[in-house]
This record gives structure tokens, sequence and C-alpha cells, in this order.
């Protein structure tokens, strides 16, 4: 029972730490840049002379 009880805790603080941190994140971020944008990088990288890493 106690440790049902401890688990609850556990899920329920880390569902808190998470809203928060999610909570924090300005709206205007974006986390993946889009397709156009990792081919122009490519292309940056290229002409700075930087091998692609595969």
């Amino acid at each position: 029972m106690i440790r049902l009880l401890i688990a609850g805790l556990f899920a329920y603080a880390t569902y808190r730490f998470t809203k928060k941190v999610i909570d924090e994140v300005p709206d205007g971020f974006e986390p993946l840049p889009l397709p156009e944008e990792r081919r122009s990088l490519r292309r940056q990288r290229a002409a700075m002379g930087v091998e692609p890493r595969r």
C-alpha cells in the first residue's frame, strides 16, 4: 500500500514538473527546423567546407 502511495506521489510530482516546464516554453518556439531550412543549412555547411555526418 505504501509503495502504491509513493508511486502515485512520484507520478504526480513528475506531471507537475513537466507541466511547469511546458508552460515556460515560449509560444513561438519551433522545436524542429522546417525541411526547407534543413536544406539551406546543408548548403551553408557545404559552402563552409564541412563534411556531412552520416
